[in-house]
């Protein structure tokens, strides 16, 4: 079967995160992609220089359009910006009882730039974490959510993933690439378990949209694994090969995009 995966999100325009990294992710994984914008976003390389928020009711009219017609397996939920956005979505896929939905809590861009307004963090805990099938935040959003320090060591990670699965979702993959260690590690908390993921960190700077892809991916690949522990490894395989290609490209004078397509070109 065909999986259908829905993104969720902002746009960007460099195409190296966003919505239009999903799509890529996606059809690099077999998945056909579905959109609904939540943001239109001026960046490139170099960082976010405008933001302009879609109306919630046409963020809303746009769920209606994708949902009411195509079979959606998987969702990838990224950007949304506001806190109006985030009430018309957890109502949306609420309502569609969409299978997966791997909610990447998007708040700052890698330039520094915020991605979310401060009062949509408590909509994001209240109304979106139960909903969802998996929250795949880094070390400052988890922070942000738990409204504590950012983690300094896989010891404070493990006890900060097993806060936010407290919080309501089914399972969580905190992100551990903002340690200084010379692994990446990445800890999956469920209600059956915790597991630890590591790969080598790779020397490039040309890591924009690793977060969109790596979330991205998982949404892709859900549908045809028996659980998140057995669709992680594929996932974060292929992200990694995305970030060892990605000096190849040489796009844009900043932090540029990994390479979705490393398979074919």
């Amino acid at each position: 079967m065909r999986i259908n995966s829905l993104t969720i999100a902002g746009t960007d325009p460099s195409g190296g995160a966003g919505i239009q990294a999903d799509l890529k992710a996606f059809s690099a994984l077999g998945a056909y992609g579905t959109t609904v914008m939540t943001a239109l976003v001026a960046q490139n390389t170099c960082g976010v220089q405008s933001v302009y928020d879609i109306d919630p009711t046409f963020v809303a009219a746009q769920l209606e359009s994708v949902l009411s017609d195509i079979r959606i397996d998987s969702a990838k939920i990224g950007m949304l910006s506001n806190a109006a956005n985030v009430v018309v979505v957890a109502d949306a896929i609420s309502r569609y009882a969409v299978p997966y939905v791997v909610l990447d809590t998007v708040m700052i861009a890698k330039s520094g730039d915020p991605l979310l307004a401060p009062e949509a963090v408590s909509e994001v805990v209240e109304r979106l974490l139960p909903k969802v099938s998996l929250i795949t935040p880094n070390l400052p959003e988890a922070a942000v959510i738990l409204q504590c320090s950012v983690a300094e060591t896989e010891t404070d990670m493990q006890k900060q993933g097993r806060e936010l699965l407290s919080l309501g979702c089914e399972a969580v993959l905190l992100k551990g690439g903002h340690l200084t260690e010379h692994e990446s590690p990445d800890w999956l908390f469920t209600a059956e378990g915790e597991w630890r993921f590591t790969a080598p960190r790779i020397n490039t700077r040309h890591t924009h949209g690793t977060g969109c892809t790596l979330s991205a991916a998982l949404a892709a690949l859900r549908p045809r694994y028996s659980n998140w522990q057995t669709t992680l490894p594929v996932a974060k395989s292929y992200l990694q090969a995305a970030l060892e290609q990605a000096d190849s490209l040489e796009v844009g004078k900043g932090i540029g995009p990994v390479h979705h397509f490393h398979q074919w070109w």
